[in-house]
Order: C-alpha cells, then sequence, then structure tokens
C-alpha cells in the first residue's frame, strides 16, 4: 500500500520596488512614493531647474529598484 502525496504549501510574496530618479549622473532617491512621476519633477525642478523641460523614461527595472531618467532636452541657444 502506496501513502498519498503531499505537495508542500507554497507561498507567493510579493513587493513594490522602490523608485530611484537619475538626472545627469546623479541618483536622487525616491522623495514620496506616494507622487506621481510628475508631481517628483515638480518637487525636484527647485533643485535641477532643467528638469522642468526634461523627457522623462522608465520605469527601468534597476534589480532591486524601478529606475526613472530624467533627459535633458537639447536645443540651442540664441
Amino acid at each position: 500500500m502506496s501513502s498519498p502525496t503531499t505537495t508542500p504549501n507554497m507561498t507567493l510574496k510579493t513587493s513594490l520596488l522602490p523608485r530611484e530618479f537619475v538626472y545627469n549622473g546623479a541618483k536622487i532617491p525616491d522623495p514620496n512614493p506616494a507622487m506621481t512621476v510628475e508631481q517628483v519633477r515638480d518637487l525636484l525642478t527647485a533643485a535641477y531647474p532643467e528638469i522642468s523641460t526634461a523627457a522623462v523614461s522608465g520605469p527601468e527595472d534597476a534589480g532591486k529598484s524601478l529606475r526613472y531618467t530624467f533627459t535633458r532636452a537639447i536645443g540651442s541657444k540664441g
């Protein structure tokens, strides 16, 4: 007589990855995870005025975080 086979209980755990922002090579921690990316842009504009017109790309999986990158708009003055 064989014993019944049992399967181990499997638990699936999910968690949100923290966000990080990158501008001009500088990593900027997420000031508030409840803020939208546009709200973060508005907040960071005081320290980095060029961010107001920068393009944002992401999120990109950076391993332990989701990375959003602000890229300066390139144009000529004059």
